[in-house]
């Protein structure tokens, strides 16, 4: 049985005293909650904070990205290592806005990927459509494709994948249960002819608008483990319900 699997990416957002104040409130609503791994993605100047808030609770700290050499000339960019240092447990590689808007490649989140499993890091491994992509009948080759590069010679171990249809992130739009579980259960299956009939082990999430509304019922799918949640895991009150999820027969 997979342990269900809440992520918060907090993006762009929240200052280091908003990050505080977050913690602060949060993490009491969780003193009954053991049966959800819950992890939260700050940016880069929130993660002190962060480690030190989140010690001796039952959060993990994950980064919301990282670089694929350990140091060097690289102006801007943090590196494994420095993660780890700082108290992260995973790293969120290959989201789309890091692919559209910062040009990264499948070659490129590959490296990344290797990078940080080598330095011991857990990956949350973004992979998703387009809307003209889907519109085309295209989606599954596309999950094949970033599944197939992005993981080429990586082994499957603390790798959660994480199913993010780019028409559906920020977007208030929602794949309805039927289109996650069948993207879902593809990805199992690519997996499984991937690593050997591992799939099951592999802990699948689903991104994109992901509200208090909107969980339990994609939830109820038999292949979606948990979520990656934008803007709904920026109050405490909305994230808290997403954690405290309740499944749809």
């Amino acid at each position: 049985m997979r342990k269900p699997f809440i992520a918060a990416n907090w993006k762009m957002n929240k200052t280091i005293s908003e990050t505080q104040e977050f913690i602060y409130n949060f993490i009491p609503e969780l003193k009954d909650t053991s049966d959800v791994d819950i992890v939260l993605a700050p940016p880069f100047t929130s993660l002190r904070i962060s480690a030190e808030k989140l010690k001796d609770t039952n959060v993990t700290l994950a980064a919301q990205n990282v670089f694929y050499e350990e140091k060097g000339a690289y102006t801007g960019e943090v590196s494994p290592l420095m993660l780890i240092d700082v108290g992260c447990k995973y790293a969120i590689i290959g989201h789309s806005e890091r692919r559209q808007y910062f040009n990264e490649t499948d070659e490129i989140v590959n490296k990344k990927i290797k990078a940080a499993k080598k330095a011991g890091l857990g990956i949350i491994f973004c992979i998703g459509e387009s809307l003209k992509e889907r519109e085309a009948g295209k989606t599954f080759d596309v999950l094949q494709r970033e599944i197939e590069k992005g993981l080429n010679g990586i082994d499957s171990d603390n790798i959660i994948i994480a199913y993010e249809p780019i028409w559906a992130i920020g977007t208030g739009k929602t794949a309805t249960p039927e289109q996650a579980q069948e993207a879902h259960a593809y990805i199992r299956e690519r997996l499984n002819i991937l690593y050997g009939n591992k799939a099951d082990d592999f802990c699948i999430i689903y991104g994109g608008s992901v509200t208090p509304e909107n969980v339990d019922y994609l939830m109820a799918c038999k292949d979606v483990d948990g979520a990656l949640v934008g803007g709904a895991s920026l109050k405490v009150d909305s994230f808290m319900r997403i954690v405290k999820f309740r499944k749809e027969s």
